[in-house]
């Protein structure tokens, strides 16, 4: 019986020494010294013993109960304390005591990266040139007559600074075709002699017009794409037009051009998008189908011109649309007000 005894407890040591939760001891401690236990049943058997052996036999027992709780709660108290310094190790005193809510980007920002993406994907570079401008980059070298109506101080805000001899008065850039000159000449100086000037442009950023209602605001970002190559064609503008569309507005929705006039391109279209709310069919809204994305184009000769590109040789389409119309466009976002973009009523943003 000593043997098994002495068994029992180098078994029960070695088991406590590799337990690693509280839940393992409580395991130990109900296998060997509960009701059914292992030591328990063994400690019956001292009725069997000698009668001259069971004092001895007993007190080793004893020892060996008292040894196995004993290790069993020192365990416990070094588990206790190991799990008191984890939690301390973790705990950052510098964080806030109550949690701020957590933010998201702004409706327009989430626009922004979503058309980005669309037309980064077919091999458009996004570029980024000035909201501070000269009239020449914004309306003379986009073909603009001198009495052009978008060229007085009505439409555009104009800079009280001194005006460029060469470039006129300085403005906000009300929109950002003025990007269009500023690329081409930018390409035109680095293509080598007998290098095609291969334009795959998209300007996104900010514009400034004076107009305000609820589809208007004075400050409205804007996305206008360039191409520029040998044998650009029509074709090629309406394929990406039609790709755009199906991308940021979804695949039952489809484009179609009809005619109109800009300065800057020529022949020159207005883009339209199948209503989302009737599917072309016509409703209130549309009254017939169709919903007006934005201008677009073959673009004009003497722009080509002015940003040093033969026209004879190569030819370019584009087109301009506002990131806050399309957006509102979008099929679910029912916007009424063009205004409450850019407000800070939170229970409305919140929802983006």
């Amino acid at each position: 019986m000593e043997e098994n005894l002495l068994h029992i407890k180098n078994d029960v040591v070695s088991l406590v020494m590799d337990a690693e939760s509280l839940t393992e001891l409580n395991q130990i401690y109900i296998e060997f010294l509960g009701r059914s236990g292992i030591l328990t049943k063994e400690l019956k058997k001292l009725k069997s013993v000698p009668e001259e052996k069971r004092p001895e036999v007993g007190k080793l027992a004893n020892e060996i109960k008292n040894t196995i709780e004993t290790v069993i709660s020192d365990k416990k108290k070094s588990l206790k304390i190991n799990k008191h310094a984890e939690r301390v190790e973790k705990l950052d005193i510098t964080k806030p005591g109550i949690k701020p809510a957590k933010g998201s980007l702004h409706l327009v920002t989430q626009a922004i990266k979503e058309i980005s993406q669309v037309f980064e994907s077919i091999g458009f570079t996004r570029v980024r040139y000035p909201e501070v401008e000269w009239d020449w980059y914004a309306f003379e070298a986009l073909n603009f007559p001198e009495d052009h109506p978008a060229r007085d101080d009505w439409e555009t805000f104009f800079i009280d600074e001194k005006p460029s001899e060469k470039y006129g008065p300085m403005i906000l850039t009300p929109h950002t075709s003025s990007g269009q000159v500023r690329e081409m000449i930018n390409v035109a100086k680095s293509t080598h002699k007998g290098q095609s000037p291969s334009i795959r442009m998209l300007n996104l950023a900010k514009c400034y017009r004076r107009q305000s209602d609820v589809s208007h605001t004075e400050m409205f970002h804007q996305f206008e794409g360039l191409v520029v190559d040998e044998n650009i064609t029509i074709g090629h503008l309406k394929g990406v037009l039609e790709y755009f569309v199906k991308s940021f507005f979804g695949s039952e929705r489809t484009s179609r051009i009809r005619p109109y006039q800009f300065q800057f391109t020529e022949p020159s279209f207005e883009v339209d998008i199948s209503c989302g709310i009737c599917k072309g069919k016509g409703c209130k809204l549309c009254k017939e189908g169709w919903l007006e994305l934005g201008g677009a184009g073959m673009v004009h000769p003497n722009v080509l011109k002015a940003g040093g590109i033969d026209p004879e040789k190569y030819t370019g389409f584009a087109f301009g649309w506002g990131v806050e119309r399309v957006l509102m466009m979008k099929e679910g976002m029912n916007l009424p007000d063009l205004r409450l973009i850019y407000s800070n009523r939170i229970e409305f943003l919140k929802q983006f």
